[in-house]
């Protein structure tokens, strides 16, 4: 069901991230109770995720930015392009923020800052931007096509599915699981196992709490350090 939002317009001018482009910050909320993990459907703009263990609410910031110099203009595309919604469904939240066609060039972007308890799980879908999580603790699975991702002190169990760019996490309470097409992938202090599936790029690992296994390093070095379980390379 669609729960109640609380949608603030603190911001509707012309600003200038580039020049002519116009900028508006939206701001929506939704109640915590009865919720344990948060879905995210990102297009186009960089994602970020903050835990905290004193938030009763997921608070969402969302920054638009339209390839417009012109108010009306910019303002009419995104009454008529744009999705940001946040909704309960069952014990997870539901959040899309992004245009419609999804592309850059003469549309836009929408950036997310969003900040939940520090308990959530999160299930990420996002095509192109980069994505930085911190402090969440629950299971995180996220499928990107593009763009960096960073994380730091996060799962729960990870699992991603990477087409490009690069990976780099510091932090994981269990099992991380990657599938990378391209980029580095940097891996520091897993509790549990650690199995990644890697097209190109460097690999480097250093402290792990059980098992490394390396199904495919594809091309680029593979280095690893402190690793309490078996290493495998299976490449």
């Amino acid at each position: 069901m669609r729960a109640t939002l609380i949608l603030s317009l603190f911001a509707a001018s012309l600003a200038h991230a580039g020049w002519g482009d116009y900028i508006e910050n939206r701001e929506i909320s939704l109640g915590a109770d009865g919720i344990d993990s948060l879905d995210i459907e990102s297009r186009s703009g960089s994602l970020q995720v903050q835990g905290s263990d004193s938030a009763d609410e997921i608070l969402v910031t969302a920054i638009i930015q339209v390839d417009e110099g012109d108010d009306e203009k910019a303002q009419e595309y995104i009454e008529e392009r744009l999705v940001l919604t946040l909704d309960k469904d069952g014990d997870k939240a539901e959040l899309k923020g992004y245009f419609e066609d999804g592309f850059w060039g003469d549309s836009g972007s929408v950036r997310l800052e969003v900040v939940v308890p520090s308990r959530f799980g999160l299930d990420v879908d996002d095509s192109s931007g980069s994505i930085r999580i911190d402090d969440v603790l629950g299971d995180i699975d996220i499928d990107d096509s593009s763009g960096s991702i960073k994380m730091n002190n996060v799962g729960g169990n990870i699992g991603i599915v990477d087409s490009s760019g690069s990976i780099d996490v510091d932090g994981v309470g269990s099992d991380i699981v990657i599938e990378d097409g391209s980029g580095s992938i940097k891996l520091r202090d897993v509790q549990g196992s650690v199995v990644v599936d890697d097209g190109s790029g460097s690999i480097s690992v250093k402290g792990v709490g059980k098992n490394l296994t390396i199904e495919d390093d594809g091309s680029g070095s593979f280095t690893y350090s402190d690793v309490q379980g078996e290493v495998r390379d299976n490449s």
